[in-house]
C-alpha cells in the first residue's frame, strides 16, 4: 500500500499494471492521431494488417460455429475480415482492448449481435479461441526482462481463457541487422520463434505451430491445447 497526500492508503500498482497503463496511453495516442485506420493501431497499411489476420486465423477451420476473443482488438479491424473469410460460419466475437478510445470506435463501427467490445486487459470470458495481433511488439520504454514478463503474463491469460487454443504474432530478430536509427523502430520488441514456442510448449503442455514464411520480418504462433488422453476400458 502507498499513502496519498491525504493520508489514505491506495493499492500499489504492480509492474504489469504500469505496463498496461503505458500501453493504453501509447495506442490511445495512435488512434487519436490517425483514427480508425491501420496507422491508428501502429500498422503500416491495410494489406499487411490483413496478411497478419490470415496467419492468425489459421488457428480456426471454420467448419463449425466458434467463439473468439480478440485481444488488443483496436478499432475492430478483424471483424470485417472474419465476415469475409468465415461468411458461412457463426462466430461469437468479443473484442478486448485497454484503450477506451479504441473500444469507443470499435463499438460505433461494428457492435451488433454476437459482436461485443469491452475495455479490459484480459478477456472476461473463456472462448474457444483467442487471437492477438501486434500487442507484444511495441515495448513502451521498459527493460527487456520486464517486457518479457509482460509477454509471459499475456500468454498465460490467453491460454487460461481459450478452450482450444490461441494465436499471437511477434516481430522477428533479424541477424546482422544494423542498430535502428529511428527511435520508433528501436522500441520494437524482436525475438526468435524458438523462445516463445518453447515457452508455450513447456508452460502450457501445448502443441505449437510456427508460421514464418509469409514475407514479413515476423512470425505467428498457433498454440493448441493438447487433447486429453482417451481413457481405455
Amino acid at each position: 500500500m502507498s499513502a496519498t497526500a491525504g493520508g489514505v492508503d491506495e493499492p500499489r500498482r504492480s509492474p504489469l499494471d504500469a505496463i498496461c497503463s503505458d500501453v493504453d496511453a501509447y495506442y490511445s495516442a495512435c488512434v487519436a492521431r490517425h483514427g480508425a485506420t491501420p496507422r491508428g493501431v501502429d500498422w503500416s497499411c491495410e494489406a499487411t494488417q490483413g496478411l497478419r489476420f490470415v496467419q492468425l486465423m489459421k488457428l480456426c477451420d471454420g467448419s463449425e460455429p466458434f467463439s473468439l476473443n480478440d485481444i488488443g482488438c483496436g478499432y475492430g479491424a478483424l471483424v470485417p475480415f472474419l465476415a469475409a473469410r468465415f461468411a458461412s460460419c457463426e462466430i461469437d466475437y468479443l473484442g478486448i482492448d485497454l484503450s477506451r478510445a479504441m473500444i469507443s470506435r470499435a463499438r460505433r463501427r461494428f457492435a451488433g449481435p454476437q459482436r461485443r467490445f469491452v475495455v479490459a486487459s484480459e478477456s472476461p470470458r473463456v472462448a474457444d479461441y483467442s487471437v492477438a495481433s501486434g500487442i507484444m511488439n511495441v515495448n513502451v520504454g521498459y527493460a527487456r526482462e520486464a517486457w518479457e514478463d509482460y509477454v509471459k503474463a499475456m500468454l498465460e491469460r490467453m491460454f487460461a481463457t481459450s478452450r482450444r487454443g490461441f494465436a499471437v504474432n511477434f516481430m522477428r530478430t533479424v541477424p546482422d541487422q544494423e542498430p535502428e536509427s529511428d527511435p520508433a523502430a528501436r522500441r520494437l520488441y524482436r525475438t526468435t520463434p524458438d523462445v516463445w514456442a518453447a515457452h508455450c510448449e513447456q508452460a502450457f503442455a501445448a502443441q505449437v505451430e510456427v508460421l514464418g514464411n509469409y514475407g514479413m520480418k515476423e512470425f505467428t504462433l498457433l498454440v493448441r491445447r493438447t487433447p486429453p488422453a482417451s481413457s481405455s476400458h
